[in-house]
């Protein structure tokens, strides 16, 4: 299915700037999840923090499907105040606080009303980017929090840009720390680069030559 094309543009003319490209519309989230999923690699994450441009490149992300992924937020159709925004319009911030120190930011998919999301688990930081090598850790390098929570992905404050990165090998593997979820414990539902910056390592079967 081809991706709508973003009406927004943003342009990259200053060193050390977010790479220039269209930023991502509603239409891009308001997909299949996996579909989103997968072709969220390699784009730009930005953040605009009192003045000061933020980046890196999504290079590991998560699919949660909703009710039947014994694994989401949403499964068994529970709702809640944390996690309402699921249920909410695609192209927005789900942002949650885990374990009581991590903020985990996901983007919420498919139509108003099905609660999916894909989370966001590791960037190649741009310059003057900290460690971004797991969702805790993006949080804490972009300066993202619950404040962001509902947050349409729209600059200034947060958005993702194509700036139409050459294609790189796309890696499935089950996603981490879920624990036993029955048959959702070992779908393929990671999807990820081959980058130094992972939250965890490639497996060494799925690697390429």
């Amino acid at each position: 299915m081809p991706v709508a094309k973003p009406s927004v543009t943003l342009r990259s003319e200053l060193s050390g700037t977010p790479p220039a490209g269209p930023v991502l519309g509603s239409e891009f989230f308001d997909r299949d999840t996996v579909a989103v999923a997968r072709d969220l690699l390699g784009k730009v994450l930005v953040r605009e923090v009192e003045g000061r441009l933020l980046w890196g490149r999504l290079v590991e992300v998560e699919a949660y499907l909703g009710p039947d992924d014994l694994a989401a937020h949403s499964s068994g159709g529970r709702r809640s105040p944390r996690n309402e925004v699921m249920y909410g319009a695609p192209g927005h911030a789900y942002v949650y606080f885990t374990y009581g120190m991590h903020h985990c930011l996901n983007f919420v998919t498919q139509p108003e009303g099905i609660p999916q999301a894909v989370l966001v688990r590791a960037l190649e930081p741009g310059p003057g980017v900290g460690r971004c090598g797991g969702p805790g850790l993006v949080c804490r390098a972009l300066n993202i929090d619950r404040n962001l929570n509902g947050m349409a992905l729209v600059p200034p404050a947060l958005y993702v840009v194509d700036d139409q990165m050459p294609e790189r090998p796309i890696y499935e593997t089950p996603r981490i720390g879920i624990g036993d979820q029955g048959d959702w414990t070992l779908r393929p539902l990671r999807f990820c680069f081959d980058s130094h910056d992972l939250s965890r390592p490639i497996p060494k079967s799925l690697r390429t030559v």
